[in-house]
Formats: structure tokens, C-alpha cells, sequence
């Protein structure tokens, strides 16, 4: 039923994809509210020992994937000493991790591209819970999504191609926009460096950190795709570049922001870095280029949670702890082909609802993700004997502890509200609906 699938990725891809699915648009999106949070430095300081606590997390995965390079993930680490339930529902949350950007993106490329062509805001359709559905974004979004699948159904080369170069160009723009800031912008735009005291405007960043740094883990997702040629040991290179690049470019793209105009500004207002970039420079082109690059950015990311999520759907299905068909593999083009589908079908859904619905859901991903990175470490400490390994892995599992913690228990400052409750009971709802066995 299940039968293999292609072997055609090399180190370059893994990179791409770690790095595409952890950094999309929020830069550009929530710039003002990562400002408002903690400061240009707070953000910065922030972003930097985010990036530094979950190197140990990228270790413990690092370590599963050549032991274990399983498509299940999570879910198959688990699965080595827990009951099957907690290893399903611990796979299933991180399904949610990845899927909830997909929706979220083909909703995000209508926003953005209005920006540019407020004609788009046309047409309304319908309104949910006071926010307007417009048809030419509805389309946008709809052809956008369909484009991914497409890209992921025929073939993961090509899949793995665009977001090799789609990676590739948002890394060649950033630089663009860090030399302008650097070339027109200002020390003085930084002060003061901090929104609150120094402590709490760091601790206000970090905790949405796991939000924008979720992604190296997608790796092991398409771990039994790797080219025959290719050494088990590029695995870990791959998401350890992939949490440094990705928390630098965090860290830079804060910086230059800052730099290039002041940031108190800023706050509040939409696309706050592309507000930066025109108030500090004066040059439209340049706002232009961060436009672009937040487009191709939006692409990647897209893309990246397409595959993590479908590879995920589809190990469920090969383990017949959902129905055994999303475990099938296209016979010519040996991509997960049905699971493609599903996710597909369920990001249309999610565009339909607008951008109102998923925002509590969006929140609830911050915390799914946390919950597999702490699952995979509790799981791999237990079956680790090696001192030094485990010494690691205990970090890796007090920092994700933490990070669920953070969303979970009401002493801290953005806690779950009542919708993401909700919104994560609705989603074990249908894991609960869809379990076999």
C-alpha cells in the first residue's frame, strides 16, 4: 500500500528546508510587535539566546534522525517508550505546528500583496467575527495553494528545487536591506534599547521565539528522502546551520530596522519594516526589494510546512494510526500523493475562514511545537545511556519545558486564552476522530 519514496535530497536541500519552514514573513508582518515586546535590543538579545537555548534541542534531533530517519518524527521517538496514544497525540500537535502556517501563509500572500495593489481589498464575500473575506485575495490565496501542491505532488526534486532557490534569494535580499540600513540609518534610532526593564523586555521576545524558530526539526520529516550518497551525519550539520542562520537573520533584520529608523515610531503600524525602510531612506525601490523578499520568504515558508506536514500526515497513515490511504505513495512520481491532498484540502478550508479564525490557532502552534521538542528529548534521555548525551539532552528538555510552560500557565504574560483552548481542543477533537487502533 505504502511502497517508497523517492531518494533524491542532498545537504543543500535539508538546509533550504529547515531554514525556509522556520523564517516567513513575520519580520515584516509583527515587526512592531517583536519592537513593542522588547526594544530594538531586547528583541535582538532576545532572538540571540533563543537561537543559543534550543541548540541542544537541535542536538537531540540531530541524534534521532541517524539513529531513527523515520517520516513519523516525533511520533516514531516516542513510540520507542511510550504507549502508542501518547506517541500519536505527541506526532498529531506537531502536525499542527507545521499545518497552521499553510492556511496562514495563503491568507498572509492576499495581505501582502494588497500592500502593493490595494484594489485587491474588492469584492467582499463575507465577514467572520468582523473581518472581511475579499475575492481576489481569496484567489490569490487559492492559487498559491494549489501551486504547492502541484509542486509536492509531482515530485519532491521539484520541491526541493524551488525551495532551494527561493531560500537562496531571501538571503541575497536580506543582505540588500541590511547594507541600506547601514549605509542611511542611525545609532540614535535605537534609544532607548529596551521597552521595559532589561529582563522583561528580553523574556517577552523569547517567548515567542519557538513561533518563529520552528522548523529546523522538519528535517527528520523527509529523513528517508535523502539521496543514497548522502551521509546520516549531514542531518545534524543541517539543523544546526539551519538555528544559527535562522536566529541571525532574526537578529539582524531587528538590528537594521532599528538602525535605519526609529523604533518607537513604528509601533502599530502594518508592515513596519517596509514603514522603516521609506521613513530612513526615502527610496521606494528599496522598499520594493523588502516587499519582494518578503513574498519569496512567504514561498518558502509555504512550501516548507507543505512538506513537513504531508510527510508527517503521510507516516500516520503508513503506521494505520489514521486511515491507511494517506500512507500511499504515487506510483510514477513516488510522492506521498494523497496526503499532498489532504493537506492540500485542509489549507482551503482554513483560507476560507480568514484571517480571524486562525490567529488563536497560530498561537496554539507556538505551544505544539514546544510540546514535540520536549516529547523527542524526554523520549531520546530515556533511551540515551551515553552521560555526556544525556547531560545535553536535559538541557534540550528544560528549555522546551519552559517554552510550553510559557503558554500554558496563566502567571505569564501571554498565556492561552479561552480560543486557543478551544482551538486546541478542536484540534485533538479530529486526531481523536481520525485515530484507528
Amino acid at each position: 500500500m505504502s511502497g517508497t519514496l523517492a531518494r533524491k535530497l542532498r545537504f543543500t536541500d535539508y538546509f533550504a528546508l529547515a531554514f525556509g519552514t522556520m523564517v516567513g514573513v513575520g519580520w515584516l508582518v509583527v515587526m512592531d510587535d517583536w519592537l513593542a515586546r522588547g526594544g530594538p535590543l531586547g528583541a535582538i538579545l532576545g532572538f540571540a539566546i533563543g537561537g543559543i537555548l534550543l541548540l541542544p534541542v537541535g542536538y537531540v534531533y540531530g541524534q534521532w534522525v541517524q539513529r531513527l530517519p523515520d517520516a513519523a518524527g516525533e511520533a516514531a521517538y516516542t513510540a520507542q517508550v511510550f504507549p502508542p496514544s501518547v506517541s500519536y497525540f505527541t506526532g498529531w500537535i506537531m502536525l499542527l505546528a507545521y499545518f497552521i502556517v499553510c492556511p496562514w501563509e495563503a491568507v498572509a500572500v492576499g495581505k501582502l500583496a494588497a500592500y502593493l495593489f490595494p484594489s485587491l481589498n474588492s469584492f467582499e464575500l463575507y465577514r467572520i467575527a468582523g473581518h472581511p473575506v475579499f475575492l481576489p485575495r481569496l484567489l490569490l490565496g487559492l492559487g498559491l495553494t494549489l501551486f504547492i501542491a502541484m509542486l509536492n505532488y509531482r515530485g519532491v526534486r521539484a520541491s526541493a528545487t524551488f525551495q532551494n532557490w527561493s531560500a537562496g534569494t531571501v538571503l541575497v535580499l536580506f543582505l540588500v536591506i541590511v547594507g541600506a540600513s547601514a549605509a542611511h540609518g542611525s545609532p540614535a534610532n535605537f534609544h532607548p534599547a529596551f521597552s521595559s526593564t532589561p529582563l522583561i523586555s528580553i523574556l517577552l521576545t523569547l517567548q515567542i521565539v519557538p513561533y518563529f524558530m520552528t522548523g529546523f526539526e522538519s528535517v527528520p520529516k523527509v529523513a528517508e528522502e535523502a539521496h543514497p550518497e548522502f551521509r546520516a551525519r549531514g542531518f545534524s550539520s543541517a539543523i544546526f546551520l539551519a538555528v544559527i542562520v535562522g536566529a541571525g537573520f532574526y537578529v539582524l533584520v531587528t538590528a537594521a530596522v532599528a538602525y535605519v529608523a526609529p523604533w518607537q515610531g513604528l509601533l502599530g503600524k502594518p508592515f513596519a519594516t517596509a514603514v522603516a525602510f521609506e521613513q530612513g531612506t526615502g527610496a521606494p525601490w528599496l522598499v520594493r526589494i523588502v516587499m519582494a523578499s518578503a513574498m519569496v520568504a512567504l514561498f518558502e515558508v509555504f512550501n516548507g510546512n507543505f512538506v513537513a506536514s504531508s510527510r508527517l500526515l503521510f507516516a500516520f497513515g503508513r503506521r494505520r494510526t489514521i486511515p491507511a490511504r494517506f500512507g500511499k505513495v504515487h506510483e510514477t512520481f513516488l510522492t506521498p500523493s494523497v496526503a499532498v491532498v489532504g493537506i492540500a484540502s485542509a489549507t482551503i478550508f482554513g483560507l476560507l475562514l480568514g484571517d480571524a479564525i486562525l490567529v488563536p490557532v497560530t498561537e496554539v502552534g507556538s505551544m505544539a511545537a514546544a510540546t514535540g521538542w520536549f516529547m523527542a528529548c524526554l523520549s531520546f534521555w530515556l533511551v540515551e545511556k551515553n552521560f555526556g548525551r544525556r547531560l545535553i539532552t536535559m538541557l534540550g528538555i528544560a528549555v522546551a519545558l519552559l517554552l510550553v510552560l510559557m503558554k500554558l500557565l496563566p502567571v505569564f504574560p501571554g498565556h492561552f486564552s479561552m480560543a486557543e483552548w478551544l482551538a486546541l481542543a478542536i484540534w485533538l477533537a479530529i486526531g481523536l476522530m481520525l485515530r484507528r487502533g
